[in-house]
C-alpha cells in the first residue's frame, strides 16, 4: 500500500495557506479561547482578596526591616505569613497610624523543624502608604 501525501501550498510570505474548509473551525477555536480567557479573568478578579494597594508594600518593607535587623537572609528568615501577598495573617492592625505587623522568625529552616522553633519576634509599624518604617516596637526573643 502506497501512502500519498498532499502538499499544502504556501503563501507569498512563506506561511502555509489554510483551505476554506479550515477557516470556520479556526474562527470557532479563536472565539472559544477568547471566551475562556475572558471568563477565567473575571473569576480571578472576583477571587482576589481586596487589599489596600499599600498593604503588600508595607508587608515587604516590614519583612525586609526584620531581615536587616536580624543579620540578613544568611542567618534569619521571617515567618511564612510575611511572604504572602499583604501578609494579612501577620497584620495586627491597620489604623490612621499605619500597618502594624507582628511575626516570628529564626534561622533559615526553622519552620521546617518539627515542631517549628522560632527564636525571635518582631513588630514593625509601617506608614499607611507603605513607604516608610515608622517604628519597630519590638524585635527580640519571643515573649
Amino acid at each position: 500500500m502506497r501512502l500519498q501525501f498532499r502538499e499544502t501550498p504556501f503563501t507569498e510570505h512563506g506561511h502555509q495557506a489554510v483551505g476554506p474548509s479550515k477557516k470556520p473551525m479556526n474562527r470557532m477555536l479563536k472565539a472559544a479561547v477568547g471566551l475562556a480567557l475572558t471568563l477565567g479573568g473575571i473569576g480571578a478578579i472576583e477571587a482576589a482578596p481586596s487589599l489596600p494597594l499599600a498593604q503588600p508594600k508595607a508587608a515587604n518593607l516590614a519583612r525586609m526591616k526584620a531581615e536587616s535587623l536580624n543579620g540578613g537572609l544568611g542567618s534569619y528568615r521571617a515567618a511564612a505569613c510575611m511572604y504572602e501577598t499583604g501578609a494579612s495573617s501577620c497584620l495586627i492592625s491597620k489604623s490612621d497610624q499605619g500597618f502594624l505587623f507582628r511575626f516570628r522568625g529564626g534561622p533559615p529552616g526553622w519552620e521546617k523543624q518539627s515542631p517549628p522553633n522560632p527564636t525571635l519576634e518582631t513588630r514593625v509599624l509601617v506608614s499607611l502608604n507603605g513607604e516608610r518604617i515608622l517604628a519597630v516596637p519590638y524585635n527580640g526573643p519571643i515573649p
